[in-house]
């Protein structure tokens, strides 16, 4: 062991070069901007993992959605028609609760009552008993007292908003009283956001509604700025209301609904002088906050009317009373605006575009189910164990290992510390950093076998230089995981083969310069390369305006057949692609033909003593090149065998024909794969596919006339088809010959 030690001393040194930077991070020496935007990318994905997907029928959301908007005016809407949604709310409806995530910070002069006066006073001044008939009529007019009224000794939460500004402003009145008095908390430190004013409701409403809670969800403490915590408590240190440390709209409506129970803070242990605040305890439950009062938002689904989280009942329908009533009862209501012209949307790890009013929904839920998140105070502690801990087994694990097992510690070390932050999130609800272990790891494991490659493995490199110039790049890095497996001699083995050439070539090339000519034709086969390559293919050799390529070798392919299709369906979507830039510029359109057959091949380096190759023969390989030179009689793209066809069974394939090729007496099926990409194309295909199998079948029996009547409408609804217009050609000929009773079908074809 120690002799290995010494031998792998670099190896292992250069692995603890990630374990230094994660540990400056998590120890706060040098915080890495992209590891943290990362353990925030994780936090939202777990929280997307773990949420309930439930609705929870206790919460329900009054929206001011664009319908109620049309239906009942612009918003805002007069105070009285709010008294109106109130008094249904929590009198016919019989709502347990009601929290509104809007405000009323401005009179309401929708009435014209002040104008009545106006003119009262002035210009009618001296008509007789105007003044008296417009005080008279003032308390009806008065919208605000009309809501005021509506609220007075109700189980209403309004709502406002916090502002930090260098001149203090104030409007509307804060709660007599804030939740929590400067003395709570110890001295000297800071526990909470700090505001100097605030936007509230008018003086009346607030009076009426003594419970009232502040809207702010963004604290400033994350750049995306995506909601992830809001806190539950906020200092105001202003000279307009009494200082204190007032409540956040969720925990009032949340208080309400449980009897408003006391809320006391809890610090950590042996903080010191200044204690770090671990969590608010309101009446028998805590409820873990962080440095900022604030607590994490364990969001249950996706947000808005469709997301299945809560019921969102539109505020028209409430108004124009089509609720059936008590249908709300018992109910912890919300008033809110999803309307995107009222821009109440947040971004949250949920959605971008989340109501504002379901984060307070978000978090009454959270409160009465006790699923709560915590960042404890140890999280710097717990990270930087982990990563020495981590750091430490990767730097000998990795460097003492052979590159299987390395790559196996490596995944097994990333799935333990998924693992175990993921149980400690769901069994604990603790929100600890990972992004600092697994950067560390991945870095790690990147560098030291990155320094094994270039430095240990000069047998690998032996490999490449053997297979490099016949294989794709790809699939020698995966023979370099077993070098000792592969070798160039020659081998039988069940394959797929594919000869790809190119129509019309002779015309093309009389059209144009050499140069040109040569630009061309590597340009054509460097794409349809790379399609081969793509799907693990090699690379023959190019014959002309030919390409050669085969699958199954040097590494073995069960589904070779079926990377062979694909790519073939590919290379003639590339073909496609590389004539629509051709018309585009006036330069003559190219046409390919596919040929791919499966069988047994002997594959292997051959050749003679002055040149050689890593090739494959056989008659499966003749087969293909005679298949390539029927595409065009047939007039598709790709033509395939029955033994490829059978073993890429997921494929959409039509049979063409039963042919004899030159050279071989046996009759084969050939067949070309469809390309139908939506599940209406692909049950239309069938359809086709069936009625096709049909004029085969009456074509085989020589029934002329049936094969005639099943073919016409598929040539009325394709009358292009060359396939079609073939089997016309045929039936049409064959009526005016005898039957002959040695007859199988099968077409023969004595060129290539």
């Amino acid at each position: 062991m120690r002799d290995e030690l010494r031998r792998h001393w670099p190896r292992i040194a250069i692995t603890l070069l990630p374990v230094l930077l994660a540990l400056a991070h998590a120890t706060g020496t040098w915080r890495l901007t992209a590891l943290e935007r990362l353990d925030q990318l994780i936090y939202d994905v777990r929280l997307r993992a773990t949420m309930p997907g439930t609705p929870d029928a206790r919460v329900v959301i009054v929206d001011v959605d664009d319908a109620s908007l049309a239906r009942q005016g612009q918003w805002p809407w007069p105070r009285d028609k709010i008294a109106l949604l109130t008094t249904e709310l929590l009198t016919r409806q019989q709502a347990a609760v009601l929290g509104f995530d809007v405000m009323f910070l401005e009179p309401d002069r929708s009435s014209g009552l002040e104008r009545l006066r106006q003119i009262a006073s002035g210009p009618l001044n001296g008509m007789q008993g105007l003044a008296a008939e417009v005080e008279r009529l003032a308390p009806s007019l008065d919208h605000d007292a009309t809501l005021a009224a509506a609220l007075e000794g109700r189980r209403v939460a309004l709502g406002y908003y916090f502002t930090r500004t260098g001149t203090p402003s104030a409007k509307g009145q804060l709660p007599a009283a804030p939740l929590l008095t400067e003395g709570a908390f110890p001295p000297g430190g800071t526990y909470a956001t700090g505001w100097n004013g605030f936007g509230a409701s008018l003086p009346a409403l607030a009076k009426a509604a003594p419970v009232a809670g502040f809207l702010n969800t963004l604290v400033g403490a994350n750049a995306d700025g995506v909601i992830r915590s809001v806190p539950l408590i906020a200092r105001y240190d202003g000279d307009k209301a009494q200082p204190g440390y007032y409540e956040s709209l969720g925990l009032a409506v949340y208080r309400l609904a449980n009897g408003s129970p006391p809320v006391q803070p809890a610090f950590a242990s042996g903080a010191g002088a200044m204690p770090r605040l671990e969590s608010l305890r309101v009446g028998r439950l805590r409820i873990p906050v962080d440095g900022t009062g604030s607590m994490q938002v364990p969001f249950r689904g996706p947000g808005g009317a469709d997301g299945g989280s809560f019921r969102y009942v539109p505020a028209a329908d409430v108004l124009e009373g089509r609720l059936g009533p008590g249908e709300l009862k018992g109910r912890i209501v919300l008033v809110g605006a999803t309307a995107p012209g009222l821009q109440d949307l947040r971004a949250t790890p949920v959605e971008a575009a989340f109501p504002g009013v379901e984060v307070h929904a978000n978090i009454v839920s959270a409160l009465l189910d006790q699923r709560l998140l915590s960042v404890p105070d140890y999280t710097p502690g717990y990270e930087v164990l982990l990563v020495v801990a981590t750091g430490l087994l990767l730097a000998f694990g990795l460097s003492l290992l052979s590159a299987p097992r390395a790559v196996l510690l490596a995944a097994g070390v990333t799935v333990a510390l998924i693992g175990l932050n993921a149980w400690l999130y769901v069994g604990a609800g603790l929100v600890l950093p990972l992004a600092s272990a697994l950067a560390m790891t991945a870095l790690a494991f990147a560098l030291n076998m990155s320094w094994g490659y270039f430095v240990e493995s000069r047998a690998r490199r032996g490999l490449v230089r053997l297979f490099g110039t016949y294989v794709p790049p790809q699939l020698v890095n995966e023979m370099m995981a077993h070098p000792d497996r592969y070798s160039m001699r020659a081998e039988s083995k069940p394959m797929t083969v594919m000869f790809c050439d190119m129509r019309d070539f002779t015309r093309l090339s009389e059209q144009m310069a050499p140069a040109e000519l040569q630009t061309f034709l590597n340009t054509v086969f460097s794409r349809l390369t790379n399609v081969i390559s793509a799907h693990r293919g090699t690379v023959d050799k190019y014959m002309g305006d030919c390409v050669m390529a085969f699958w199954g070798a040097p590494i073995d392919t069960p589904d070779h057949a079926t990377l062979a299709v694909r790519a073939a369906i590919d290379m003639a979507d590339a073909v496609h692609d590389i004539n629509r830039a051709h018309r585009a510029s006036g330069r003559p359109e190219i046409s390919v033909g596919i040929g791919i057959n499966s069988g047994v091949m002997s594959v292997g380096d051959m050749g003679s003593a002055a040149r050689r190759s890593y090739t494959v023969v056989g008659d499966a390989v003749n087969l293909a090149s005679r298949l390539e030179g029927l595409s065009g009689h047939y007039g598709i793209e790709v033509v395939a065998s029955g033994a490829t066809r059978e073993l890429a069974p997921d494929f959409i394939w039509q049979e063409l024909d039963s042919v004899r090729v030159k050279g071989k007496a046996q009759a084969v099926a050939v067949f070309t794969p469809l390309a139908a990409r939506t599940p209406e194309a692909v049950e239309q295909t069938q359809q086709l596919l069936e009625r096709w199998s049909e004029v085969l079948a009456a074509y085989r029996r020589q029934d002329w006339a049936m094969g005639r009547n099943l073919l016409a409408p598929l040539l009325a609804a394709d009358a292009k088809k060359v396939l079609y217009q073939l089997y016309a050609q045929r039936l049409a000929s064959m009526a005016l010959r005898p039957q002959d009773p040695n007859w199988d079908g099968a077409t023969r074809f004595e060129t290539k």
